[in-house]
């Protein structure tokens, strides 16, 4: 098993977490990331091109069963999540089959608004209450 993390959108601190949690239970961590992130840590990185979805394809390469992912994307999180012993966001939140198809809908209607003009709220500024749900998350899902 190992932990896989969306490098490009993954904030420095959950990666913290992460290498100090696998560390204690000795799994590894692979993140994929960009080139154009500089990202250094005791992990494997590995590095792709700059398109839109090079991160994503391969995380879906990588990925084997009873990995655990971490990301923001719902897409990438609905490619895996069938394989994955969890799929976390974050900010703690855990990507389910139950859940799945109403996020990817709801990132949909987004989309559709913006591309018809109108805004969407973005993301919210990341709390230390967020790192604290994402490392309560993550112990739970090493300690199954």
């Amino acid at each position: 098993m190992n932990i896989i993390i969306d490098g490009d959108a993954t904030p420095k601190e959950v990666r913290n977490i992460c290498e100090e949690e696998a560390k204690k239970v000795d799994i590894g961590i692979i993140v994929v990331c960009s080139y154009d992130h500089d990202i250094e840590g005791n992990f494997k990185v590995v590095r792709v091109s700059r398109g839109n979805d090079a991160a994503d394809f391969k995380i879906v390469e990588l990925f084997n069963n009873g990995d655990i992912l971490i990301t923001q994307d719902y897409g990438l999180a609905s490619l895996v999540i069938n394989r994955a012993k969890a799929v976390i966001n974050p900010i703690g939140f855990l990507y389910t089959k139950d859940n799945i198809d109403n996020l990817l809908h709801s990132r949909y209607i987004g989309q559709k608004i913006r591309k018809g003009g109108g805004r969407t709220k973005g993301p919210a500024k990341r709390k230390e209450e967020d790192n604290y749900n994402f490392k309560n998350t993550l112990q739970k899902i090493l300690e199954t």
